[in-house]
């Protein structure tokens, strides 16, 4: 994560126009709080926000923080596949944010298809879902390598580097692995050294689209570039084709 969105006013200002156009007290659901800084920060501009996760360590951190912060929030251990069991009952959402590159650990097409779906049943019409995504046509081109940070980065009030071992496989549909490391180095220079092994399935753009299409929704903006190495979309739900199965890919 790039250290300017490491804190819950930098999340969120990744964001700003799209925030500064809710209205107050806007229904927010972010359905991959991950360590919660977005939602945290949502919450923060006294939006009405519900954090969800599929891992329970990162409700917690959510929560935690939201303690520190001193700002109300809901939090519950949901996956996708429950989103509409636990929250279907709720007013509709005026923004679900899906960030983070958090689409990708969604286990191929059929289960992003899922995912997008229930996402797009907690909206109210004209409610936006935002995504962002690692550009996985250029992740895939690079092929496997380790990638080792070119300069120090803060974490945790200790310089560190950052290392990406990827393991690229021959098709998209294929599982992916990604294991991230970080080294820590101490003012006495010892190292300390955490690691993380991630699964991914990635995803084309153009699927990405016409699967948000087949759930409901419009996109509204796209920052889509091969050269780069992110993209944000954010899809309206409205006067759209209804769900079909052309989206499973």
């Amino acid at each position: 994560m790039p250290e300017e969105k490491l804190t819950p006013a930098g999340s969120v200002a990744a964001f700003g126009d799209l925030v500064k156009r809710l209205p107050p007290e806007a229904r927010v659901l972010d359905c991959a709080c991950g360590t919660g800084q977005l939602a945290v920060g949502l919450a923060a501009l006294g939006l009405d926000v519900t954090a969800t996760d599929a891992s329970a360590a990162m409700v917690r951190r959510t929560q935690q923080l939201a303690e520190q912060h001193g700002v109300p929030l809901r939090t519950l251990r949901v996956s996708w596949d429950e989103l509409s069991d636990c929250l279907d009952g709720s007013p509709p959402f005026d923004v679900v944010f899906c960030v983070g590159n958090s689409l990708a650990h969604a286990e191929g097409a059929s289960a992003r298809f899922d995912a997008l779906t229930a996402m797009s049943r907690l909206l109210g019409r004209g409610g936006r879902l935002v995504l962002t995504s690692r550009t996985w046509e250029l992740v895939r081109a690079r092929g496997s390598r380790l990638d080792v940070g070119q300069r120090l980065v803060r974490r945790q009030g200790r310089d560190a580097v950052v290392v990406y071992n990827w393991q690229i496989e021959q098709r998209w549909d294929e599982e992916h692995h990604l294991e991230i490391a970080v080294a820590q180095v101490a003012s006495d220079g010892s190292v300390l050294t955490c690691a993380e092994r991630l699964s991914c399935w990635p995803f084309r753009q153009e699927e990405l689209v016409s699967q948000l299409h087949a759930v409901g929704l419009g996109v509204e903006s796209n920052t889509f570039d091969l050269d780069a190495e992110n993209y944000t979309v954010v899809a309206v739900k409205g006067d759209v084709p209804e769900p079909d199965s052309s989206g499973r890919g």
